[in-house]
């Protein structure tokens, strides 16, 4: 079992309607990574810098993730992002980015992180993101998220990174965006026809949706009755995702939906509190109890339909 992630650890400065934090553990990788922890030993791969200390150190120890590949910088500042939600939780308003060290960042891949058998490609730059997939060639699994930056910026090189990954886990805007196709069904299928085996549609607290050549698979959302801060849910959700597969010697289509199933329990669990506080104090009981209480949620009987009735 190894899961590699390559992508962003940053401080993030949220506020919402409920609440208000200065300064929280952050970034793709922060969040995908202490997700994937319950599931499989996970390996990061990305940048910060001196103000980087030994209490967010500690979040990463806690949770068993190898950070042999975190580059420090000490005479740099860590990327920040600040954020603000209104009663829309499914818009994010960015107040202040600081790249920072990030600004600069090329991914190192150490011996041992090339060998990973999952990879999965946070969102950068899709010229990182390919450069990183070439050089794990016999990766058996390799999933890439991405955002409406680069696709607006750098659409021909994500085009070509696409071609190259087993799975692209976006929302639904961007899956319209991308396409230019309204109708996501038929926005789907284009992505697909690029080469990905599988494409995950996000779509918040509507839930998420499987793609592939042969099938479609839904599910709702958990339902919540506080939901107090979405960030980072959807790195966690790949997290949950990538960290259960991680944990499966059979990597097909019943095990990526199993896996849609505790990606979605994850990020429920992400946005009852600010960044990862939540998400890094679960224990497995609660994932198990809340993944059996989704199973229930979604379960039906198959009863066979009868005869329709005489007029």
């Amino acid at each position: 079992m190894s899961l590699l992630v390559v992508g962003s650890v940053a401080f993030d400065a949220v506020e919402t309607p409920f609440g208000k934090c200065e300064q929280m553990l952050g970034g793709s990788a922060s969040h995908f990574s202490i997700s994937a922890s319950y599931y499989t030993h996970v390996r990061i791969v990305g940048v910060v810098g001196g103000d980087f200390s030994e209490a967010e150190q500690a979040v990463f120890d806690k949770h068993g993730v190898d950070t042999s590949d975190l580059e420090r910088i000490p005479n740099g500042k860590t990327f920040r992002w600040q954020g603000r939600y209104d009663y829309d939780l499914n818009v994010a308003h960015t107040l202040d980015t600081q790249l920072n060290v990030f600004a600069e960042f090329k991914p190192k891949l150490s011996e041992d992180s090339r060998k990973a058998r999952l990879v999965f490609l946070g969102n950068i730059q899709p010229d990182l993101q390919r450069e990183v997939r070439e050089q794990i060639p016999n990766a058996e699994l390799v999933a890439l998220d991405t955002m409406n930056l680069w696709i607006e910026t750098a659409r021909d090189s994500l085009l070509r990174t696409i071609k190259g990954v087993d799975v692209v886990i976006i929302n639904d805007a961007e899956a319209r965006q991308l396409t230019g196709i309204p109708n996501l069904i038929k926005a789907a299928r284009k992505i697909l026809s690029w080469g990905p085996r599988a494409l995950i549609v996000k779509r918040g607290e509507y839930g998420a949706a499987l793609f592939t050549a042969q099938s479609y698979f839904a599910i709702p959302a958990y339902p919540l009755e506080s939901v107090f801060d979405p960030t980072g849910a959807g790195d966690t959700f790949a997290g949950g995702f990538m960290g259960y597969l991680s944990s499966q010697e059979k990597l097909d289509e019943a095990a990526m939906r199993r896996a849609m199933i505790f990606g979605s329990v994850m990020a429920s669990f992400n946005v009852e509190e600010f960044g990862t506080e939540r998400v890094r104090r679960l224990t497995h009981e609660e994932i198990n109890d809340r993944f059996h209480t989704f199973k229930k949620m979604t379960h039906f009987d198959e009863i066979p339909f009868g005869k329709p009735m005489a007029k």
